[in-house]
């Protein structure tokens, strides 16, 4: 059951689909062992981020940072990631044949184990690894006894290190399945010359439908043949856990019926030799962190040196992220297009400076120059600090010319890597605009020579209208159906570049206008347009993307931000929080996700967010331990746990010493004032519990929608805790003595829940199911010591109609929240 360590040298933890990772397990303290913490204290608490801490052999050298010696240099620094796994090697029971799922083989005794290879030709075991080497004219090979079983097994092995081509015409390295009859077997091949991998079921050695792929080191790191229910996959995986099938077919008759052999070989005609490693044959993976080391403290003890390094999951990186904007700033600087088209802001300028200011910056973009207000005739004025669009929190900036020709706006020189870029990539913009005046100019484009302009502006009745040109010649006037927009109220206006298309307010206004492209802009006016049609009232979140192809409706949904997606489910919401924090991923569990309310001033963490929308569920979100995501639960994910869903059960005979019955006063509350922002400050309170136990009160801030909302979520509250029953706080197991049921211990994760069972005879009840809140591990040579922080399942369940577990209401049960 070893473990498995990884580094990610030279790897940024947010793309894992392009880290390669390398094995340093060998250099892994085994008597000291690898802790993991993981999860909340209790169901109350935030989840913490999750830690990793391990001490690591550094006698070469090689963990020493800035060590130009090292095979690791320059990467060994802080925020290097790195994954931990535990590999459970199967072992051999009953008789033969056995199932292919019992033959395991880590490799790690550098020694051929004879009961279970009948030969080697060649390959050795050394570093933990089985080596083949790769010599012109020679074969490798190391081979199984025959007494093995394909049926309703699998065969996963790590291809730790593939060889070379060498100058070779042909290098070819294979894991065969063999059969009782010659040329007829089943393989993963590489062809080093070529750079493919194969997957082939041959009979009469060849096998006209073999698929073949091109090889990836980080894709195709493990490798597996596998047999289910008449199904033959061939199927590779970049961790041991997420498999991708890239060959099915149907299971080939012998498969039912002979003992099977297996057999590594590695073959090159010519060129230089070299060798390629398998290794942790047969080994089930169970992933348990993933995250980024914070440190390479180097430490000795006499000539011997060790670096002792912790790891935090990726709460580590969400939480040296700077404040959040506003949502609807961080809607123009994250939103994804998932459409296949590539986009980025290449300039925002969110015109929030303070009232002092005379200019307005972008705040992304290399060598966007700024804004300058520039004074067009005599009189009027732009004053920077107004309100700003709603639930922003963000001030804009306030037009008021003395006359269309005679005031303030904006001018600012793009850069000539804008330009550049315009002239290859289509342009698209966004702007807020709030007036009561027509007739004016919002925004302006061009390049020097004047010879491609593009205006956005109102007409006299109102009406957007887009003015372009592309050969110097007269604007050419392109009129929208967006009715008037010079009516005091604030206004979202995207125009796509690429489709020809304005959005007003979320929706598209007309068709496909007859507007010139825009190659090669430098100049930009906000406020008017040379020296003319100056704006009056207010402009905000001016923004230039560019992109391959039409995203129009992609930027059109930002019209939101104004409401600041009020009303908006909690799973989108997460989801949203994710995508400001450059996360690709959310695990959604559960179905219960109800409407929450604004978030939309600037200021707070995404951490923070999301632990508001955590408390406003009564949902959990935490990082994932097998990549850089985040789950999302709903809490109806552990209403009425029952016996089939349990991840494992086991007797308190099993357990180890220091488990717990708790009883106290912890988690007792019996009165609740709920409030919400703009809404009604409510209070629910329990009188049978105060009566019993004295007042417990709590405040709880939800960004609930409706009062309604915030009662029941104050309900549920007391509902659960009013009178808090016995629990098990703590279940400490060694799982690796759990045999079979090892495997299930460890896909344990928070929310998960499992019995305690044969409880001692002073319990209050003979066994317990318990939820799972977080855990401490520590992972060593033959043991794996799991110290779980449970709280009582049966607080989570709901009143179900005529059921007969669940339909006591108030005495077994409570209404669902």
């Amino acid at each position: 059951m070893p473990v498995l360590v990884e580094m990610g040298w030279g790897g940024l933890i947010q793309s894992q689909g392009a880290i390669v990772w390398t094995d340093i397990t060998r250099r892994v303290d085994q008597v000291q062992g690898v802790t993991i913490t993981r999860g909340a204290a209790d169901e109350l608490s935030e989840i913490q981020p999750g830690t990793a801490s391990l001490r690591l052999d550094n006698a070469d050298g090689a963990l020493t940072p800035g060590n130009p010696d090292s095979p690791f240099y320059p990467h060994v620094r802080p925020n290097a990631p790195i994954r931990i796994s535990q590999a459970v090697v199967p072992v051999r029971s009953g008789a033969a044949p056995y199932p292919m799922t019992m033959l395991g083989d880590a490799f790690d005794s550098d020694v051929m184990d004879p009961t279970m290879w009948t030969s080697s030709g060649g390959a050795v075991q050394t570093g933990g690894r089985l080596r083949l080497p790769v010599v012109p004219g020679v074969v490798s090979r190391q081979t199984s006894v025959r007494e093995w079983s394909l049926t309703g097994a699998s065969l996963p092995v790590k291809l730790s290190t593939a060889p070379g081509a060498g100058g070779s015409s042909s290098t070819s390295v294979s894991m065969w399945i063999y059969s009782q009859t010659s040329g007829t077997r089943v393989r993963w091949s590489y062809n080093a010359v070529n750079g493919q991998l194969r997957a082939a079921s041959e009979v009469g050695s060849t096998d006209a439908g073999a698929v073949t792929v091109p090889y990836d080191p980080i894709a195709h790191a493990w490798l597996r043949i596998r047999e289910s229910s008449g199904v033959l996959r061939f199927e590779a995986s970049p961790d041991g856990w997420d498999w991708t099938v890239y060959r099915s077919l149907a299971t080939p008759a012998w498969v039912a019926t002979d003992t099977v052999q297996v057999e590594f070989t590695a073959t090159r005609t010519g060129g230089t030799a070299d060798y390629m490693e398998w290794d942790l044959l047969g080994a089930v993976v169970r992933p348990r962190f993933y995250g980024l080391v914070n440190e390479w403290p180097v430490e000795w003890e006499g000539l011997l040196s060790t670096v002792s390094i912790s790891a935090t999951d990726l709460f580590k990186r969400l939480n040296r992220q700077p404040p959040l904007r506003s949502m609807l700033g961080m809607e123009v600087l994250t939103r994804d297009t998932t459409t296949g088209i590539f986009s980025f802001p290449a300039a925002y300028f969110p015109l929030s400076e303070p009232a002092e200011s005379s200019s307005a910056g972008s705040v992304v973009g290399s060598g966007i120059g700024a804004l300058a207000s520039t004074q067009v005739g005599a009189g009027g004025t732009l004053v920077f600090g107004g309100d700003g669009v709603p639930e922003t929190g963000e001030s804009a900036p306030t037009f008021t010319p003395a006359s269309a020709t005679a005031g303030r706006y904006l001018v600012g020189d793009l850069g000539p890597q804008m330009a550049a870029d315009m002239a290859t990539w289509l342009i698209h913009t966004q702007v807020w605009i709030k007036t009561s005046t027509a007739g004016r100019a919002i925004l302006g484009l061009h390049d020097p020579l004047l010879t491609v302009q593009l205006v956005l502006a109102l007409s006299g009745s109102g009406v957007l209208t887009v003015e372009s040109t592309q050969d110097g010649t007269a604007l050419t006037v392109a009129t929208t159906t967006s009715g008037n927009l010079a009516n005091g109220a604030w206004h979202h206006i995207v125009y796509d570049g690429a489709a020809k298309r304005i959005y007003v307010d979320g929706a598209a206004v007309g068709g496909t206008l007859l507007a010139a492209s825009t190659p090669d802009v430098r100049t930009m006016y906000v406020g008017g347009y040379r020296s003319a049609r100056l704006f009056s009232g207010q402009i905000a979140h001016v923004s230039l993307h560019l992109a391959t192809g039409s995203v129009g409706s992609v930027y059109a949904p930002v019209y939101g931000a104004m409401t600041g997606f009020s009303g908006e489910s909690s799973d989108w919401r997460v989801e949203r929080l994710a995508q400001y924090a450059g996360l690709d991923s959310v695990t959604v569990l559960g179905t219960t996700f109800d409407p929450v309310a604004s978030q939309g001033p600037a200021g707070t963490s995404v951490v923070a967010r999301l632990q508001e929308v955590e408390t406003t569920e009564s949902g959990k979100v935490y990082a994932e331990r097998d990549y850089y995501g985040l789950a999302y639960q709903s809490r109806d994910l552990r209403y009425n746990p029952s016996v089939a869903a349990e991840t494992f059960a086991i007797s308190y005979a099993d357990v180890e010493p220091g488990i717990q019955l708790a009883d106290d006063d912890q988690k007792l509350c019996n009165q609740v004032e709920a409030s919400r922002p703009g809404g009604a400050t409510q209070m629910v309170s329990s009188p049978a519990s105060v009566a019993e136990f004295g007042l417990y009160e709590q405040q709880l801030n939800v960004l609930k929608t409706s009062d309604n909302s915030v009662a029941d979520a104050a309900s549920w509250l007391v509902s659960r805790y009013a009178d808090p029953q016995p629990e098990l706080r703590e279940v400490p197991i060694e799982a690796a003595t759990m045999g079979s049921a090892f495997l299930d211990i460890l896909d344990a994760d928070i929310s998960s829940y499992f019995t305690v069972y044969d409880l001692p005879a002073q319990s209050s009840a003979p066994e317990m199911r318990v939820t799972v809140e977080g855990y401490s591990e520590t992972i060593k040579e033959n043991s794996h010591l799991i110290q779980f922080r449970t709280s009582a399942s049966s607080r989570d369940s709901v009143w179900i109609l005529d059921d007969p577990n669940y339909s006591q209401l108030d005495s077994t049960t409570r209404l669902a929240y």
